[in-house]
């Protein structure tokens, strides 16, 4: 959504409906559509019909997995679109004078019990997901804090590691999750017992964001040497200090919030990252604020251009039905990731045991080296594809999309990330 787009708004009426706590009307406003069931004016209206945006149900973040195949998705948050206004600049543009008031009245009726059934609940809901540890593996907790801040982190190292130089992959959690939820749904550490790399991650606190989402949105979030990248960077090397890891083999994948902050960190660290994969994000400058925010996620979103930078190897995983991020950040995160090079494209389909299709688009260099995937997951919504009901937003039913990340990891190595920055 544009800032001319808002000029369009009837402020006043967001005002009234927030006020009134009826969030899902003053969301639809917010995002240009028209209330659902009714005119401004309370009457009866058409629903809109067609088109990506006319069939979101309202401003979730993200959806539980059923419990059972066939069972229903359930909304557990409240969407990007709180997050964004949980942790965005105050704004104070001529001709909103309302906007401020709003959004901070939509905060406080969003936190509030009952507001709004089903989504309000998940703001105080804690979530405590226990992890496993094989024997002779360690899932620890650590800090890491410079002139940027400071955050905490979890990594797990295999029982396999007796000191050798091993992979490093930085997991980024989406919002409302945290390192242990994040483990038990992409099932990574899993994976990490079976084929010995470490596993790293990062956790983002409700200080910084009230959902903990990364702010992918804010243009300080979005650069080299400063906020959440150079964080996540610094943990990264951490890590692999700690640990003797291979600095050549450096990974970094997300979720929602997460992914988003995972194309972040490949184009603003592409010495350090020898790949990157991004489930169900956004490209790295596609919001610059929070209203922004909102047209990126319906999929009005600019592609920004990479910089002078490297292009690094990226895999991308997105649902044709994510009602939370439109599917087309997923071809702009493709986009952004092309190299100067002309590449090969072989486009190939398939179906899950568990019954989901998928095309997979795979780009490759002259000398056949994979440098970009593809995975369109269809029927999907906002979740891990193949991951466990163990953690949150998860759909065990699509593809591994793990496994499939580190297959594709591994066959990149990025040797100008082998110093120190």
């Amino acid at each position: 959504m544009t800032m001319n787009a808002f000029s369009k708004i009837d402020m006043g009426e967001v005002t009234r409906l927030t006020r009134a706590g009826k969030l899902t009307e003053a969301m639809a406003l917010l995002q240009g559509r028209a209330v659902p069931g009714t005119t401004h004016d309370g009457q009866d209206s058409e629903a809109h019909k067609g088109g990506w945006s006319a069939k979101r149900s309202g401003p979730t973040i993200d959806m539980v997995a059923p419990l059972a195949p066939g069972g229903a998705w359930t909304a557990a948050g409240h969407g990007w679109a709180q997050a964004a206004r949980a942790s965005a600049p105050r704004q104070q543009s001529a001709g909103f004078p309302d906007l401020t008031e709003t959004m901070q009245a939509f905060r406080g009726r969003l936190a509030e019990s009952g507001s709004l059934p089903g989504l309000g609940d998940g703001l105080r809901a804690k979530r405590h997901t226990s992890v496993s540890v094989p024997d002779g593996a360690r899932f620890e907790e650590r800090t890491f804090s410079s002139d940027a801040g400071g955050r905490s982190y979890k990594v797990f190292v295999p029982s396999g590691y007796t000191g050798q130089a091993l992979p490093v992959v930085v997991m980024l959690h989406g919002c409302t999750q945290d390192p242990d939820d994040f483990a038990a749904g992409t099932r990574m550490n899993d994976l990490a017992e079976e084929q010995t790399f470490l596993v790293v991650y990062p956790r983002q606190p409700q200080s910084a964001n009230m959902q903990k989402c990364w702010n992918w949105f804010n243009a300080g979030d979005q650069r080299r040497e400063g906020g959440e990248p150079s964080l996540i960077a610094g943990i990264a090397l951490a890590v692999a200090d700690e640990f003797s890891a291979d600095r050549t083999r450096i990974y970094v994948a997300g979720l929602s919030a997460g992914g988003a902050a995972a194309a972040i960190m490949a184009a603003t660290y592409p010495d350090l990252f020898a790949a990157v994969g991004i489930h169900s994000g956004l490209a790295c400058g596609a919001a610059k604020d929070m209203p922004s925010a909102f047209a990126a996620m319906s999929g009005g979103g600019a592609v920004q251009p990479r910089g002078s930078g490297p292009s690094v190897p990226t895999i991308v995983f997105h649902g044709d039905s994510d009602r939370t991020v439109n599917p087309i950040n997923g071809d702009q995160v493709i986009a952004q990731a092309q190299p100067k090079v002309a590449l090969n494209t072989k486009v190939t389909s398939g179906k899950t045991p568990g019954g989901m299709t998928y095309t997979r688009t795979v780009q490759a260099d002259d000398s056949g080296r994979d440098v970009l995937e593809q995975w369109l997951l269809h029927g999907a919504g906002h979740a891990w594809s193949g991951g466990s009901v163990a953690g949150s937003y998860t759909d065990p039913l699509g593809p591994d999309a793990s496994r499939e990340m580190m297959r594709f990891f591994l066959a990149h190595t990025n040797t100008s990330a082998a110093t120190r920055h």
